[in-house]
């Protein structure tokens, strides 16, 4: 081999080892220390930027410290549901910054701020990429931005319409007469037991999920809820460690598990959507479970399609990602709603009687339907009230692209923005003095009213990214606390332990023992 070949190698080798370096010292070093002077300059502040882990270290500790011991029993708990993001707002102000890693991620609490970045009427804030682990768990319409959000919507806008919502009424009501009858057989003769009502309700959800979504074949689809619970522990494993490009490749123990869970996942759902084909085509499918609706609504864009417009169906595996969405989605935040409902109640028994007398009132000892639920005024202002003080989702994230302006504030590329859900629900500036109170009589003239018609309140989100599922998950709460609430009365349990953390949505982390009596 000629010596100049290998003397010109060697100096390729050299340059291209010297470009790597210094591609990562732009990248973990350079990079957010340019960006933290920028922010810094317009105000923006928070703890110095450590090269590569940023604050990560510090938000696994404190989180460990808030999680170690229970809370007394108030509701004011961010400190331990959000605790590094508490301590940051505390110690630098409503706009300030916490580093992921290298990744900045900007607090804010400024009404009008909020209002802009989840409007998003200029298309610049936009949900955040995922790592591929993070994927793994469901990758629906919530996920997808664009005009692929615009198809996914669109086909699956007719599923949600409240004339469906009125046929999955009856599922509602078969899972909770199951959970109900349950229970009245767990009794003493006391008429009374103990219930981790958290447990219970979360295997109502998954079933009201399973039936509304697979209809005859909803057992099936329960295991689906079983592989997500595991997936969702071993997703949130992931995010307390940076993410390494090409990791998920290594054949780690918990990476081979991960797998696993997915294609499991996705072979019982496309099982299943088999089934649900061959059975509309012979006539068999009432038609009224989500896979039916989203399958037909599907069917019909081919159909235009086909007819000379420009439509795109979505494909199998896309029916699949919408399938685990709305399995995730569906399950965790209304278990989390009706949880945090049961606990409240107990501990404000006199809410709890005037919700009870309301529905006696429009239901006497019937099962509520879709027109009496919507006469109720009192469950409806509870669930308010329990959606602002425990919100399942304790804060919205958003993703900026490219350098835009916010307000008067001008943003890099590459930062992510977090508007605490949780904070600005028991920001004193916004809902008084008693906001860290139960009172859902501050809802007793609507949202609007409760808000002084200020952008404050947005549990399912706003604009077009509001969750497509939440006519669904209300119809579901008023319907499951209205049959609890005509066959039971609950109290707290001495073993309860209140101590609410966020794992995805806002869960009680020891349970939620009740003593539930039977009327």
């Amino acid at each position: 081999m000629e010596p100049s070949f290998i003397s010109m190698a060697a100096t390729l080798s050299s340059l291209l080892l010297l470009y790597c370096a210094l591609t990562v010292v732009h990248v973990v070093w350079w990079r957010p220390r340019m960006i933290e002077k920028q922010l810094k300059k317009q105000g923006i502040k928070g703890r110095p930027y450590k090269v590569l882990r940023g604050d990560l270290s510090d938000i696994v500790k404190i989180m460990k410290e808030a999680l170690s011991k229970p809370m007394e029993l108030h509701h004011h708990i961010s400190p331990r549901a959000l605790p590094f993001v508490h301590s940051t707002v505390e110690q630098f102000g409503k706009l300030s910054i916490i580093w992921y890693g290298k990744n900045p991620r900007i607090i804010i609490q400024d009404v009008e701020l909020i209002k802009e970045v989840l409007a998003n009427k200029n298309g610049n804030f936009l949900k955040p990429l995922l790592n591929p682990l993070q994927r793994l768990l469901a990758e629906g319409v919530s996920l997808v931005e664009g005009d692929k959000w615009v198809q996914h919507r669109n086909i699956l806008n007719p599923a949600f319409h409240l004339a469906k919502l009125k046929g999955m009424v009856p599922a509602f009501c078969t899972s909770c007469s199951e959970m109900i009858s349950k229970w009245e057989m767990l009794f003493g003769p006391e008429g009374s037991c103990e219930l981790d009502v958290w447990i219970e309700l979360k295997a109502l959800t998954a079933d009201v999920i399973s039936r509304t979504a697979f209809g005859s074949n909803y057992r099936e689809g329960q295991k689906v809820f079983e592989f997500q619970q595991e997936q969702i522990q071993l997703m949130m494993e992931a995010s307390w460690i940076p993410y390494i490009p090409g990791f998920r490749f290594l054949p780690t123990k918990k990476n081979r598990r991960r797998y696993y869970l997915d294609n499991e996942i996705k072979a019982i759902i496309r099982s299943l959507i088999h089934k649900k084909e061959k059975s509309m085509e012979v006539g068999e499918s009432g038609g009224e479970d989500l896979l039916s609706l989203l399958l037909q609504s599907n069917h019909n864009v081919h159909e235009n399609a086909a007819n000379g417009l420009k439509l795109e169906g979505l494909t199998i595996d896309e029916v699949i990602e919408e399938c685990k969405l709305f399995y995730f989605a569906g399950h965790d935040t209304t278990s989390s709603l009706l949880t945090w409902t049961l606990i409240l109640l107990s501990m404000y028994p006199a809410w709890q009687t005037r919700a009870r007398e309301e529905v006696h009132r429009i239901c006497g000892k019937n099962m509520p339907d879709y027109e009496s639920i919507g006469q109720f005024k009192i469950v409806t202002m509870i669930l308010h009230e329990v959606l602002r003080l425990y919100p399942p989702v304790t804060g919205q994230y958003r993703h900026v692209y490219h350098e835009t302006k916010l307000g008067e504030l001008s943003l890099p590329a590459g930062v992510d923005l977090f508007v605490p859900s949780l904070l600005v629900y028991h920001d004193p500036e916004i809902w008084g003095e008693d906001c860290k109170e139960f009172n859902p009589q501050r809802f007793s003239e609507g949202v609007l009213k409760a808000t002084k018609n200020q952008f404050v309140y947005f549990p399912f989100g706003f604009g077009q990214r509001t969750c497509i599922g939440q006519n669904f998950a209300m119809i579901e709460a008023k319907i499951a606390l209205a049959m609890m609430l005509q066959h039971f009365s609950f109290d707290l349990s001495p073993s309860y332990a209140h101590c609410p953390y966020s794992l995805i949505t806002l869960q009680p982390q020891h349970g939620a023992q009740l003593i539930v009596h039977r009327l």
